[in-house]
């Protein structure tokens, strides 16, 4: 059986040396702040944002909530920006996704200051990462990567399939594992022969949002897999982008679902805000 990657083991001891960051940023006047800003009643966006809000204050980053009505209209919205772009106490912006059909998302996102885009979306950012100079990376591709280095793997030389090509996750962490000299393949909905391009990978990362549509038996033995996907299936029972038992069977190291990639999302965060504070 594979060994599980235990992104919330691994989550805890970043935020430990988080706290201990902070501490030492408040001695010498700088409390890191991030600023959260929530648009609408989505009920997973709510949920979210309150995990950030405990997540902040668990290792003492300043969380300042900003919630809007569903009514919000897109200039409300970037006049908001702008006033937190030009505060100092805040040294991350994050707006909650998905914004309401009347605002236009990437007029929202390319209006963050860069230097506070803890999320990693500006086009500036984006393009740093392309580069091979990141500022700030995409929260959930950044702890996937932290996760391969916690368990000692070694991207270099090794084959990376990865499952999705969002902007969020799938672009930029095949960007990531080439800087880290993989070979990487990106599969998505019109790949074809999906399941022998899988079969092919030292590493798996699946981050396509449909439940378990990475089978068991397409995973090669001793592949490690890195499942993003979190997937409601029934009332209560959350399932990831891979048949996990399956998988399990045949990887040498598999993230769980729930608490693997997910604690490492909110982590990485709290990390790019504390970086922002260092650095102003």
């Amino acid at each position: 059986m594979a060994t599980i990657i235990d992104g919330k083991a691994i989550a805890a001891k970043i935020r430990n040396e988080l706290t201990a960051a902070v501490v030492g940023l408040k001695a010498r006047g700088v409390i890191p702040g991030l600023a959260v800003v929530l648009v609408g009643e989505d009920p997973a966006s709510k949920v979210y944002v309150s995990m950030k809000e405990k997540a902040c204050t668990d290792v003492g980053i300043f969380s300042a909530e900003h919630k809007l009505s569903v009514e919000t209209s897109e200039a409300e919205l970037l006049a908001l920006i702008a006033k937190l772009n030009a505060d100092p106490k805040i040294h991350g912006i994050l707006v909650q996704l998905p914004l309401p059909k009347q605002i236009n998302t990437e007029k929202v996102l390319e209006a963050i200051s860069p230097d506070k885009d803890v999320d990693g979306f500006h086009p500036y950012n984006v393009g740093r990462l392309m580069v091979g100079k990141p500022t700030f990376q995409p929260c959930t591709p950044y702890g996937v990567m932290v996760m391969l280095k916690e368990i000692g793997f070694d991207l270099a030389g090794k084959s990376v399939v990865v499952v999705g090509r969002s902007n969020i996750v799938g672009k930029p962490v095949a960007m990531m594992c080439l800087q880290q000299h993989a070979t990487v393949t990106i599969c998505h909905s019109r790949t074809k022969n999906l399941a022998d391009v899988v079969r092919s990978a030292d590493v798996v990362i699946a981050a396509v949002g449909v439940p378990e549509m990475i089978k068991g038996d397409w995973i090669k033995e001793g592949a490690v897999v890195i499942d993003v996907g979190v997937n409601r299936v029934g009332e209560k029972k959350l399932v990831g982008d891979v048949e996990f038992a399956a998988a399990a069977a045949r990887a040498s190291a598999i993230t769980p679902v729930p608490g693997g990639v997910g604690p490492m999302t909110i982590t990485m965060l709290l990390y790019n805000t504390v970086e922002s504070a260092k650095r102003r």
